[in-house]
């Protein structure tokens, strides 16, 4: 297949390169495409040497089966209709057509037959990847919603630096290394410093007081999963390097128990369940076994760079007798990211 990917420089357009060669992707050729800032640079990807070309208005995307676009929002208004002009698929990473009715949203484990939208006569051809905190709870969702529908989910997310780009990953490191010197610690990409602070605070604020961060949990999940389902978040930023963490209360309409959860959670695609409080004090790394196994909860330190989402502390929810609640992790980088769109594409091939 042609491919084409809008944002290549970023942390996200980085990983994809990675996922496409780890998952051998079938590629005939590849294209890169990057603001004037980024044009001109290279990447090697599957031993081969690629240049970073200008995006600009045009003809470019002739010839281009599937455009991977992960330059922001309003990157992806302006140039949409140049890529899907000539019948390229575009996979949007920003939310400018999350909330589009004539553009599906699409979580693979969770609805994957809604592609069909953006294929069929006259669709826009243009494929939503849904907000990374919604894709690392959705997932988990789906699984208690084939047991009971859920009624209500009351989060409180926990996002590290890298949701906010390669840029803010390194100004966390730099307020770290600033502190421990005892150096004026700066910031420019959060509003406040990041480093040993929490910051209960992601997107701009709406007039309800909630964030626009807190808002696409729960216009997405219900857009994702066909539900009337509603969504109550609080979204925060914690200084942690890369992954996101979520603890998550699901009122569902049959009450269910931690067991019935644990076992529909494990045999869930894309989720693994580290719920084992007897591994608390032994050893986390373990040469012997996957790290999984030596966890007795998932923590994102340890869990980065991975594919799944991973659930812990499952447990009945003491305040309502038909509530569940859990602790998950995901890196947001991938499988909020960067491998929900490449799982889109080979829904595609």
């Amino acid at each position: 297949m042609n491919i084409a990917i809008v944002g290549a420089s970023g942390a996200v357009g980085q990983e994809l390169l990675h996922i496409l060669a780890q998952r051998h992707f079938p590629i005939t050729s590849l294209r890169l495409f990057g603001s004037a800032r980024s044009a001109g640079s290279t990447y090697t990807f599957c031993g081969k040497e690629y240049t970073v070309e200008l995006l600009q208005h045009g003809d470019l995307f002739q010839g281009i089966d599937i455009a991977f676009v992960s330059a922001g929002g309003s990157v992806s208004k302006e140039y949409a209709e140049d890529i899907t002009r000539h019948g390229a698929i575009m996979i949007d990473n920003s939310s400018a057509f999350r909330m589009d009715d004539e553009v599906p949203l699409v979580v693979p484990e969770l609805n994957a037959d809604d592609i069909a939208l953006a294929l069929q006569e006259g669709g826009k051809r243009i494929i939503a990847n849904p907000n990374c905190t919604t894709i690392i709870m959705a997932v988990c969702l789906k699984a208690i919603e084939q047991l009971s529908h859920i009624r209500r989910v009351h989060v409180s997310s926990y996002q590290s630096a890298s949701g906010a780009g390669a840029s803010a990953m390194a100004e966390l490191e730099e307020q770290y290394r600033q502190a421990l010197n005892g150096e004026e610690v700066t910031h420019h990409k959060f509003a406040y410093q990041l480093a040993y602070n929490l910051i209960p605070q992601i997107d701009v604020f709406g007039d309800d007081d909630y964030t626009k961060e807190e808002l696409k949990m729960y216009h997405e999940t219900r857009k994702i999963m066909h539900s009337d389902i509603a969504v109550s978040a609080t979204c925060v930023r914690v200084p942690s390097l890369r992954a996101h963490s979520e603890a998550i209360w699901v009122e569902t309409v049959e009450p269910l128990t931690p067991e019935q959860v644990r076992e529909a959670l494990a045999n869930a695609e894309g989720v693994q369940v580290i719920d084992q409080p007897a591994n608390l004090g032994k050893p986390i790394t373990n040469t012997q076994s996957p790290i999984t196994e030596t966890l007795p909860y998932p923590m994102p330190l340890y869990l980065s760079g991975t594919d799944d989402v991973y659930v812990g502390r499952i447990r009945r929810d003491i305040a309502n007798e038909n509530g569940i609640t859990f602790w998950c992790v995901g890196d947001q980088i991938r499988k909020g990211a960067a491998l929900n769109a490449v799982q889109i594409a080979e829904k595609l091939i």
